[in-house]
């Protein structure tokens, strides 16, 4: 499988210059591992069995089938991609257990959600799991809320995502609406389960 980022060309006109540029693209890491000692080595991954890429203009990702010779868009039209996390081929640990994981997760503005005519970070933020070959599963945090963070929990392998509830449906963030925290279990991903 090979993920191919796709990045909204601009065009950028400054003090009499031309010229055209694209996005790009960084990676998350994680400098530590939880108690490597105790047979945790993440191999400075964001989390166990998952790398994490972020991007400025990111738009879609296409997935190759390397096998097949066969591609796929990841979204339908263009989205605002925050974050990709895609299996990593280190070989990683939890508690001296191999960590494979088998799907693609992404955080993504998909929708002028506030109706002020663009798609950007001031919509509500997404996300979403993908199965291995690169087609939708399901919305991981319910729709009417935008994700805020996440932390990584190694002792239970979970993912706690902090997402605010648009309460009153008007598709913005504001600083009164309540932040609630979901947790997906990363050993088989799900619908998020609210805990707060």
């Amino acid at each position: 499988h090979r993920l191919i980022p796709i990045y909204k060309l601009n065009f950028r006109e400054k003090r009499g210059e031309k010229g055209y540029f694209t996005g790009s693209n960084a990676f998350h890491s994680s400098y530590r591992n939880h108690r490597e000692s105790e047979g945790n080595n993440w191999n400075r991954n964001y989390m166990p069995g998952l790398e994490a890429m972020y991007g400025y203009n990111l738009i879609n990702v296409r997935h190759f089938d390397v096998t097949t010779n066969e591609s796929t868009l990841f979204f339908e039209n263009p989205v605002l991609i925050k974050t990709l996390y895609y299996p990593t081929l280190s070989k990683d640990t939890l508690n001296h257990q191999p960590i494979s994981r088998n799907y693609y997760m992404i955080s993504a503005y998909n929708e002028d959600s506030n109706k002020d005519g663009y798609i950007n970070s001031d919509d509500l933020r997404r996300f979403y799991l993908f199965n291995i070959d690169g087609t939708f599963k399901s919305l991981l945090i319910p729709e009417n809320y935008s994700v805020r963070s996440s932390q990584y929990d190694p002792e239970n392998d979970y993912m706690y995502v902090y997402a605010v509830l648009d309460e009153n449906g008007n598709g913005q963030l504001e600083e009164k609406e309540a932040v609630h925290v979901f947790w997906i279990n990363l050993a088989t991903p799900a619908k998020g389960t609210r805990l707060y």
